[in-house]
């Protein structure tokens, strides 16, 4: 029998804008796959997402990107841009510069599995700041 274990891993990121803190996030989530200074801004490649609130567009923001990574494209950026947040509407547009894993290029760090909703948390103080577990 195979068995599949998943643990918990926190991130957290901050920024002088929200903008920042889910740029910063996203590169957190990446920076566990492998060192990212390793990758080369070869090509763009852009992710949208939006949510129902601030927690599930984070969520939805994060998923994106890692769905460019393990399912559809292996591209790991070397550096997210939120392009536009639209925070009534819970809409968000963002670019990443990066390039298509390679082990024979970019070290192996440890898999996301996945992003998840467990104490979550978006604050929007003077330096907004972002809190999100991630399965390891």
């Amino acid at each position: 029998m195979m068995c599949s274990k998943h643990f918990p891993s926190w991130l957290h990121a901050w920024g002088d804008t929200l903008e920042e803190a889910f740029e910063q996030c996203a590169m957190s989530m990446f920076g566990y796959m492998t060192d990212t200074e390793t990758v080369e801004p070869l090509d763009t490649v852009e992710v949208m997402a939006e949510g129902h609130d601030m927690l599930s567009l984070l969520f939805h923001f994060l998923d994106e990107w890692l769905y460019k990574f393990s399912a559809d494209e292996f591209f790991i950026p070397r550096e997210v841009k939120v392009v536009s947040m639209d925070q009534t509407s819970f809409k968000i547009r963002s670019i990443g510069w990066g390039e298509e894993f390679s082990l024979n290029k970019h070290p192996q760090g440890t898999e996301v599995k996945a992003i998840t909703y467990s104490a979550m948390q978006v604050l929007e103080e003077e330096k907004p700041e972002v809190f999100v577990i991630i399965d390891i």
